[in-house]
């Protein structure tokens, strides 16, 4: 794929000036611009930003952005596409930096999961329902809905599971869950179910590394991948919190191993986190698993509290630093010159199941909101 190259005079301005000059195409711009920003975002990005979230806050966003013309994705691009099947036929979404992708979402092919399905339905009988990560391609959310499978994130995959194991709802006997092993895991744990319920499927090996006897054993098949951002938080990193910091409570991302979540107070997406932050008396005392442009940005509004990253290393997430106030300001100038560029589109094909499995996750959130998905240990 071709991207446009930003031109040389975005970079030579000062924060301040491309701040300024920002502001004023918002302006120009009106009711027509809609901006959203991962809380993952640097902090110059989410000042600019109309709304922030964690992934399934600003898909619920773009579904609902119904006057906005443009809508302008500070994330990475599957989130993007997300945006894109979401959005109507009239709305255009706009990535600030193509380069801007997620490692994790390479790592489940639509091709591979159609294959997955084949291998794992020839070895039983049972009902397989898969159900991906929202962290995903657009061709791996279509094959999941072509399949009669939902997505999910973080934040309701303690809800979409229950869902897919649920006669009236995905009708399944057992999931595939694409593409983070350890959210699956985690979440497994979480609902009640013992390692013994978990089958690694590997999908550079035949029939995923199983055995028949693996796939009968298994309800949750999960998928090899993984975050490289929460792969960095270790178990010595919780012990020495506590051992540095006494009543600290432990709160981490559910794309950390099953080791660190055991050890935790509590595991939940960003929103979650935000949430048990800001709920948490003053005084209190936080070490947080996840991205430190969230947990630096948790401390400068709490500060009134302890609150620090669990690993001493700062994870940050590339990609999503991609996303800066130079690109932003470009495709912004040129929305107000009405020359759209870094649009994202998602292939006709690809539309309807992708928007269906989407819609699923959608529509779960809602039917099982009763459910807790902050996911205690």
């Amino acid at each position: 794929m071709l991207f446009e190259i930003l031109p040389e005079k975005y970079r030579r301005l000062s924060a301040d000036e491309l701040s300024r000059r920002i502001a004023a195409c918002k302006r120009s711009l009106g009711s027509r611009l809609c901006i959203l920003g991962h809380h993952y975002q640097r902090d110059e990005i989410i000042e600019h930003a109309d709304y922030s979230g964690d992934s399934l806050k600003l898909a619920q966003m773009a579904a609902c952005q119904q006057a906005a013309r443009y809508i302008v994705f500070c994330g990475v691009r599957f989130m993007a596409e997300s945006a894109a099947i979401l959005s109507s036929p009239s709305q255009t979404v706009i990535l600030p930096n193509m380069r801007a992708s997620c490692p994790m979402a390479g790592m489940g092919s639509a091709a591979d999961i159609d294959a997955a399905m084949e291998e794992l339905g020839a070895m039983t009988t049972d009902s397989i329902v898969p159900v991906t990560y929202v962290n995903s391609t657009a061709a791996a959310k279509a094959v999941t809905g072509s399949y009669g499978g939902a997505c999910c994130t973080s934040s309701n995959e303690a809800n979409v599971f229950p869902w897919a194991l649920d006669a009236f709802g995905g009708g399944g006997n057992k999931i595939l869950m694409i593409p983070d092993e350890h959210l699956g895991r985690n979440t497994a744990a979480a609902l009640g179910f013992g390692d013994d319920a978990c089958a690694l499927y590997n999908p550079g090996l035949p029939d995923g590394g199983l055995e028949e006897e693996d796939v009968e054993r298994a309800t949750f098949l999960l998928w090899k991948g993984h975050c490289y951002v929460h792969q960095q938080f270790r178990p010595e990193q919780v012990q020495a919190a506590r051992r540095e910091q006494g009543n600290v409570t432990v709160m981490v991302h559910p794309e950390c191993t099953r080791e660190v979540v055991e050890l935790a107070n509590a595991a939940g997406s960003t929103e979650q986190i935000m949430q048990a932050v800001s709920e948490a008396e003053p005084g209190s005392r936080w070490a947080i698993g996840t991205e430190s442009h969230l947990v630096s940005r948790l401390a400068a509004r709490y500060p009134d509290r302890s609150i620090r990253c669990l690993s001493p290393a700062d994870p940050i997430c590339l990609q999503m630093q991609q996303i800066d106030l130079p690109h932003l300001l470009w495709v912004l100038e040129s929305l107000v010159d009405d020359r759209p560029i870094n649009v994202v589109s998602v292939p006709e094909r690809l539309q309807d199941a992708a928007r269906l499995a989407l819609n699923q996750m959608l529509n779960i959130g809602a039917n099982f909101s009763s459910r807790n998905s902050t996911i205690p240990f």
